[in-house]
């Protein structure tokens, strides 16, 4: 018996089965993602965001009209209450992450929407959450934020209120691929932390902040930026293999390679990776994405050669942070953006978890003395 599970205790919760779902199935061994039913590779390519929240909330995909109504009640909740904005104002004259500001100005979301609205409270956090981002992004510059446009689309609208440019084809498909490639994984620590509120029956908006304070945390979703980081040090492809062995030999870790789950291949590199291939070369400039794919190809080889049997493959972080990059995003943003699109899937969660009305109350293993006795102040003494 490991220390981990001594006395039924299991660190971290690894392998404990603690809610049954609908929404996604992550098989770590065979190199699959599920999303309600699809297998990544089918649909997130192929539908818009919008499509995907509607997918996980109601379990199948719209027909055109539900999907133009949805849309549009989307597009109508962009807006941020009064109070939001003077929040952001505040945490920019601070210089704080995005995440930061992120985090409280999502708390604020429901503050002009009835309380008696759960569905319209979760569209409104879908909704506004871009809206928070960009704003947060353009004070932090110095620049005034850009109101929403409704006649764009969810992804076209982020883009827009970030760059102030109604952006191409190419940068929609991009991000709607990011977005809908992240909107789910299983009961990661964020998506546990939602689920964990909800079940006491508090509220939707509580419970998004609260996922957004565990996602927030390196260890989860705060570091896709020094894969790319990595990338732009190398430089050139004859500087991969050199660059890489010594950090191997050195210890260091190679960001954007293994996973926790993932023991082979993670499919969401797959689809990330040609999603940055398209936009790339619509950009028409290649020459990032192959250095890219030959640090790649590099490093997956030297982690065989150094850690053979680990199977060591490229994971999300790596062909995130060169998708980002090429939508124009800065690496304060990847993560804010990662929650833009995983806060369909923390919602879609929350519902399944309201529907089984039960609290989630695990047990601890108490490690601490036994039988002391109190004494008075003035007769206690120092160890």
């Amino acid at each position: 018996m490991t220390a981990s599970s001594m006395n039924g205790v299991v660190s971290g919760l690894e392998n404990v089965v603690a809610a049954t779902t609908r929404l996604s199935s992550v098989n770590g061994q065979k190199g699959e993602l599920i999303l309600a039913g699809f297998p990544l590779e089918e649909i997130a390519e192929r539908i818009s965001f919008e499509e995907m929240v509607f997918l996980l909330w109601h379990d199948r995909l719209p027909t055109a009209g539900e999907l133009t109504n949805f849309s549009q009640q989307l597009a109508d909740l962009r807006p941020l209450p009064a109070a939001t904005l003077p929040l952001l104002r505040a945490a920019a004259q601070s210089m704080l992450p995005a995440m930061d500001a992120l985090r409280m100005g999502a708390a604020t979301l429901d503050l002009d929407l009835p309380a008696q609205d759960p569905l319209r409270q979760a569209q409104a956090l879908v909704a506004r959450m871009p809206t928070i981002v960009a704003a947060y992004w353009r004070l932090k510059r110095g620049e005034e934020p850009l109101p929403p446009d409704p006649a764009l689309s969810h992804s076209a609208n982020y883009l827009y209120m970030l760059s102030g440019e109604k952006p191409g084809e190419a940068l929609v498909r991009a991000l709607d691929t990011y977005l809908i490639t992240v909107s789910d994984h299983g009961l990661n620590a964020s998506t546990f932390t939602a689920r964990t509120i909800v079940s006491t029956r508090s509220d939707l908006v509580s419970a998004v902040t609260g996922a957004i304070g565990a996602l927030k945390g390196p260890l989860h979703g705060g570091a896709p930026g020094p894969a790319l980081d990595m990338v732009f040090e190398i430089g050139a492809a004859e500087r991969a293999d050199p660059f890489l062995r010594s950090k191997i030999e050195a210890g260091e870790r190679l960001m954007g390679f293994g996973h926790r789950v993932y023991k082979v291949r993670d499919p969401r590199a797959d689809v990330l990776g040609r999603a940055a291939a398209r936009l790339y070369q619509a950009d028409g400039d290649m020459s990032l994405y192959e250095l890219a794919k030959q640090v790649e190809e590099t490093a997956v080889t030297l982690l065989a050669e150094y850690k053979p049997g680990r199977n060591l493959q490229t994971n999300v972080e790596f062909f995130t942070a060169l998708l980002l990059h090429g939508l124009g995003l800065p690496t304060d943003l990847f993560s804010p953006t990662f929650a833009v699109g995983r806060a369909a899937g923390w919602l879609a969660h929350c519902f399944e978890q309201q529907q089984t009305g039960r609290l989630i109350r695990p047990k601890s293993a108490y490690s601490g003395e036994t039988g002391r006795r109190w004494q008075p102040v003035d007769q206690r003494t120092d160890r």
